[in-house]
């Protein structure tokens, strides 16, 4: 990762780079954002200049052996911590003079999750890597490190250890790294990347130099979605304001025509439309058995259905970014079964919906409520005075 890979945050970079060049970094970086920001991109990318043969004034090379290895993940003096479930660990009892190693190679999806999602979250590292117990970072993990930096660096520069989401590691796990924190050997850089820093031991914070990471703006996710041939100029346009600075949030809002969100959506609907109701309670089963991630995907895939049979009523279809395969669903959706007053009541109602799902509420309950309501609003009968309006 290079810090031109990086949109805007000319401010951080420079910082950094400046930082580095006259030694007045320290060796515990706490890089700190909102979820989408580009606080793992960033810390990669410092990475990539420590390590990198000829550094320039703004950025590494990009050319050289140490950059090429950087860009693939496999620089033997950079390592990386991060929650995995317990199970990944053998369980078979060890001496105190052994070390726990991980069964299976842990370092392959977490390769393949830097360079598919690196603006990614938990859920997202989660959702790649398969796993289905709860993760965490733990005291095996931590003493991994001690084991780690207690031998020499492999090309003679900076061993460099990335922490991400340390704010998952367990009492134990915290308490176990604190002294070499405090005092790594010699040539040695701690990067911790969290975007929940006010769950860290203040133990843990009291050790590191912050590096706030701000969210990106309208115009730098603009830029970069068309640099990156993402989408067009007026696509761009109508995405940034809603990503709201989140990186992660604006790839999603692109691929989302792509998914399986908006087949579930049209089918979820029309069986809400015909009240079928073992259809309806099937829906509802199925959708809480997603993941939390799959769930907000589905109800903001229906925010932006909606949005788009608002403006087809409207006769915006300059507006519209849905694709040609589903603007026949749109229309027949926005033009023979919903009236405004319906559409403003449903974008409100998932919106809501999402609210709470946010904020733990049962899925199960959540999803089957919610069926039976969207269906209320779609069957409601109106005058012909109110659908004109």
């Amino acid at each position: 990762m290079l810090f031109a890979e990086i949109p805007g945050l000319q401010e951080t970079k420079q910082k950094l780079i400046q930082g580095m060049r006259q030694n007045h970094l320290a060796h515990a970086l706490l890089f700190h954002g909102q979820q989408g920001s580009a606080t793992l991109p960033m810390a990669l990318a410092l990475a990539t200049y420590i390590n990198c043969e000829t550094p320039g004034e703004e950025d590494a090379c990009g050319k050289c052996a140490a950059c090429l290895k950087m860009n693939k993940f496999i620089h033997p003096d950079l390592n990386f911590t991060f929650p995995v479930p317990g199970s990944v660990f053998s369980a078979k009892k060890k001496t105190d003079e052994e070390e726990d190693e991980p069964k299976v190679d842990i370092n392959k999806p977490w390769r393949s999750f830097l360079q598919a999602q690196p603006y990614g979250n938990l859920q997202d590292w989660i959702d790649l890597a398969g796993f289905s117990a709860k993760v965490a970072i733990s005291v095996k993990m931590s003493r991994q490190i001690i084991k780690t930096l207690s031998l020499k660096s492999f090309e003679g520069g900076y061993k460099t250890v990335l922490i991400w989401c340390p704010e998952l590691m367990n009492l134990q796990a915290a308490n176990a790294i604190l002294k070499i924190l405090e005092e790594p050997p010699e040539k040695t850089l701690f990067l911790l990347v969290s975007t929940q820093p006010e769950q860290l031991l203040t133990t843990i914070l009291s050790r590191t130099q912050k590096v706030s990471i701000r969210g990106f703006t309208d115009l730098e996710i603009k830029e970069h979605l068309i640099k990156n041939d993402r989408c067009n100029q007026q696509v761009a346009d109508q995405l940034a304001p809603l990503a709201d600075g989140n990186l992660r949030v604006a790839y999603r809002l692109v691929e989302e025509i792509k998914d399986e969100s908006t087949t579930y959506f049209r089918d979820w609907m029309r069986s809400c439309y015909n009240a079928k109701l073992n259809e309806m309670l099937n829906f509802s089963e199925q959708f809480a058995t997603l993941g939390k991630e799959g769930q907000k995907s589905l109800l903001l895939t229906g925010v932006n259905i909606l949005r788009e049979c608002l403006l087809d009523k409207n006769q915006l279809v300059k507006l519209m970014r849905s694709t040609p395969h589903d603007r026949e669903f749109i229309g027949n959706f926005g033009k023979n079964v919903l009236s405004e007053k319906k559409i403003l009541a449903m974008y409100d109602l998932l919106n809501r919906t999402h609210y709470h799902l946010d904020r733990f509420a049962n899925p199960k309950i959540t999803f089957l409520d919610l069926t039976f309501s969207l269906a209320r609003i779609i069957r409601m009968k109106e005058t012909n005075e109110e659908n004109h309006r």
